[in-house]
């Protein structure tokens, strides 16, 4: 966990979480985190510091000296295998409609 100023920013601003989540485009939840001292991706640090009307030069006073990025392999979704490449019998299995499948189609 880090040390961030977002918090206090955000109220300093009298900017609610939702009003932040919303014009930064991500969820209230993930404020929540952050403002917590989770890590986040550095896309998500970009979202925030703009939605903020702060400069991205200004991201040490929000998020901290040692601003880096987080990797998140394992729970990523966008870096896991499309299994539907690996459909031994050459169908897409999502494609197929029940009976097809019943069929083996």
């Amino acid at each position: 966990m880090s040390k961030n100023s977002l918090k206090k920013i955000r109220e300093s601003l009298l900017m609610s979480k939702a009003e932040l989540a919303k014009r930064a485009n991500i969820s209230h939840k993930t404020i929540t985190r952050i403002e917590s001292g989770m890590l986040c991706r550095i896309d998500t640090k970009r979202k925030i510091i703009l939605a903020l009307g702060l400069k991205i030069s200004d991201k040490n006073k929000v998020f901290g000296e040692n601003t880096e990025l987080s990797f998140k392999d394992k729970e990523d979704k966008r870096l896991s295998v499309d299994r539907r490449i690996f459909s031994y019998d050459g169908h897409i299995p999502e494609h197929r409609s029940g009976m097809e499948r019943r069929n083996g189609f």
